[in-house]
């Protein structure tokens, strides 16, 4: 017992505390930031219950230290390498999922904008129109739908998984891709600009243990494909006909018309033209 205590009082005594400096103070406030990242973005993931075995894993070690048993610690040491090589082949997904959602980041735009920029629309108001009223029509309707809206990230690899259609968006054509027993209702539609580019695409789905479990699987897709990349997915439930929606690994569900148009305006990325109100007015005397 004696020895832990000794231990313990080496491990936190204050002569082997360093002398610390402004630089000191703010690396530690990156890391601690950094750390907290990390933890809330795994919140909701697999990886938390994963986190915690590790955690276990660690105390578990740190006791062994205390303790002073040799063996273990010899064990430790040799497996270090084969346990890290574990953990990145385990947490494989949500690194990827990590580097993809840095790699979309743009820090520099957020530094350096301008507003002279010019920024071409990504789909017309008449596309815009269209699918609000197939959505609506397949809901009343019950008929199961999903359609990907491509925002900035590449969807090729998904587009692969379908059948080409390369097609202009109408609410006729979306809802007969979706229609029971007809070849393509069984996946995804994924629309690029005003064009329907393919159907029955397959889509990741979501190990977010956050979401509901009445959902199904068309519900887990949608937000699976959100979290990989930046594009919006509409999602028409086909037992209760209502309209959920998934942007950025988020579900919003039993959307209205007037919200979906919203989100559908700021997925547009409209170029709006102010127009300078010029007064004429009488030069008073």
């Amino acid at each position: 017992m004696q020895q832990i205590v000794s231990q313990i009082g080496n491990f936190i005594s204050f002569d082997s505390i360093p002398v610390m400096g402004l630089t000191d103070y703010v690396e530690i406030l990156i890391i601690a930031f950094v750390v907290y990242e990390v933890m809330v973005w795994i919140r909701d993931t697999r990886a938390w219950s994963l986190m915690r075995g590790i955690i276990v894993i660690v105390a578990f070690v740190l006791f062994a230290y205390l303790l002073q048993m040799t063996t273990i610690l010899w064990l430790v040491r040799n497996g270090l390498n084969v346990l890290l090589m574990a953990v990145l082949i385990i947490f494989q997904p949500e690194l990827r999922r990590a580097l993809d959602f840095l790699g979309r980041r743009n820090f520099l735009s957020s530094f350096f904008s301008f507003s002279g920029a010019s920024v071409n629309e990504r789909f017309s108001d008449k596309t815009m129109n269209e699918i609000i009223k197939a959505c609506y029509e397949m809901g009343r309707a019950r008929t199961g739908a999903l359609i990907v809206m491509k925002q900035s990230d590449p969807l090729t690899e998904y587009i692969r998984t379908g059948i080409e259609v390369d097609a202009v968006v109408t609410n006729q054509l979306l809802i007969n891709i979706f229609e029971h027993n007809t070849p393509l209702h069984d996946g995804a539609v994924i629309v690029e600009g005003d064009r329907v580019i393919s159907a029955t695409c397959y889509l990741p789905l979501s190990d977010n243990m956050e979401l509901s479990k009445e959902l199904g699987t068309r519900h887990r897709a949608g937000v699976g494909i959100s979290e990989a990349t930046d594009s919006l997915t509409i999602i028409v439930s086909e037992e209760t006909g209502r309209i959920s929606v998934a942007q950025g690994g988020e579900l919003i569900r039993n959307v209205n018309q007037d919200t979906l148009r919203d989100m559908l305006t700021k997925l547009q990325n409209k170029t709006v033209v102010e127009k300078k109100s010029v007064r004429k007015g009488r030069a008073q005397k």
